[in-house]
């Protein structure tokens, strides 16, 4: 059984509270839950005492156990200690993402095309500045001033 230290979330519309709980990875996100550890109120100050709330001492118990914890509580770990130790509960290191500010394959794609229809512009328009202008043959002027007078 894998088991996750996550956020559980609470409280009404547009105004969040979360729960941080051990629970099965396979447990739905506000559904079953094994133990509640603290909980963590994003409306707070940054700076404010009761942003966070979680029982260290639990959480490190539950990480000897094999729980991982998600991101945002791997965050919220590593700025606890335990009374008696210098390291804090969890270490967390922050990941990079280097695709996240990527478009999609779509708009990748139109891009491209767009790419691809300026430069066959550009190329005909290069190609219309190189080639010289079409002369018109006064033979054939001629030609056709003989045929009218001869009517």
């Amino acid at each position: 059984m894998s088991l996750k230290i996550r956020l559980a979330r609470g409280g009404s519309k547009k105004r969040p509270f979360y729960s941080v709980v051990i629970a099965d990875a396979r447990a739905p996100r506000d559904g079953r839950f094994i133990e509640k550890i603290g909980t963590y109120d994003p409306r707070q100050p940054k700076d404010s005492g009761e942003r966070v709330k979680i029982d260290g001492v639990k959480a490190a118990a539950w990480i000897k156990k094999g729980a991982q914890p998600t991101d945002r509580v791997a965050r919220f770990l590593s700025q606890i200690t335990v009374e008696g130790e210098s390291a804090p509960v969890y270490t967390w290191t922050a990941g990079s993402n280097l695709k996240k500010g990527e478009p999609g394959k779509k708009a990748q794609d139109r891009v491209k095309e767009r790419a691809d229809k300026a430069t066959a512009a550009a190329e005909a328009a290069a190609e219309a500045a190189k080639a010289p202008a079409p002369v018109e043959e006064p033979a054939a002027e001629e030609a056709s001033a003989e045929e009218a007078a001869s009517e």
